[in-house]
């Protein structure tokens, strides 16, 4: 059985904040102001709609190195920024012919810590936000144009830091993009292509 990445991500964080030793007070909180470094993976859902008639269009996985902003307005409600580099996803529609495209999908959500202001090693949040997806580079392996309109849509995050000293955590994030497009091929309304992908960041967390 194929494990989810919200299951692998529980179970990581488990193990280490099993062997996650410290005697300081940490107390993450109010104030802070973080950056999270990692690598993302883009997982599209595998249903992405139809265009050029009733052609499947399956788009595929691409990870990428990505990073976060964020501030903490009180102990425990922040907001945070994710960017990313450009990811790059081949896609395949039907048997007619494949194609790629990059794309940045810049997301803000605003955070729950719900043990934020505490000396707890293991810091889980939540988040909901606004997700804006850029489109560019798109190709065809046909001699064919095709435009992917850019996206905005809903956004939900869970992540956990397991703290390690005042500055630095490990880091895990797994978020939910709602990201449609409309698809014009040779300039011409063709349909519209639905990611809705879900995303897995593992990396390191620097407090200021």
């Amino acid at each position: 059985m194929r494990k989810s990445p919200l299951s692998i991500l529980i179970a990581a964080s488990i193990a280490v904040a099993a062997v996650t030793v410290s005697s300081q007070a940490l107390a993450y909180g109010a104030g802070d102001v973080f950056t999270r470094l990692g690598v993302a993976k883009v997982a599209p859902k595998s249903d992405n709609g139809t265009i050029l008639g009733d052609a499947e269009v399956d788009v595929e996985d691409d990870s990428a190195f990505a990073f976060t902003l964020g501030y903490r307005f009180t102990n425990k409600l922040g907001m945070e920024l994710l960017a990313a580099e450009p990811f790059d996803h081949d896609f395949q529609v039907g048997n007619i012919t494949g194609g790629s495209t990059d794309h940045l999908p810049p997301t803000l959500t605003l955070q729950y810590y719900p043990l934020g202001g505490t000396d707890a090693y293991v810091q889980p949040y939540i988040g909901v936000g606004v997700n804006y997806t850029r489109f560019s580079d798109e190709q065809l392996d046909a001699d064919l144009s095709v435009e992917l309109d850019d996206s905005w849509g809903a956004a939900g995050q869970l992540g956990i830091d397991l703290l390690i000293d005042d500055h630095w955590a490990l880091n895990g994030a797994v978020w939910y993009l709602d990201i449609d497009s409309d698809v014009k091929v040779g300039g011409a309304d063709a349909g519209k292509v639905e990611i809705d992908p879900i995303v897995v960041m593992g990396g390191i967390s620097y407090r200021f």
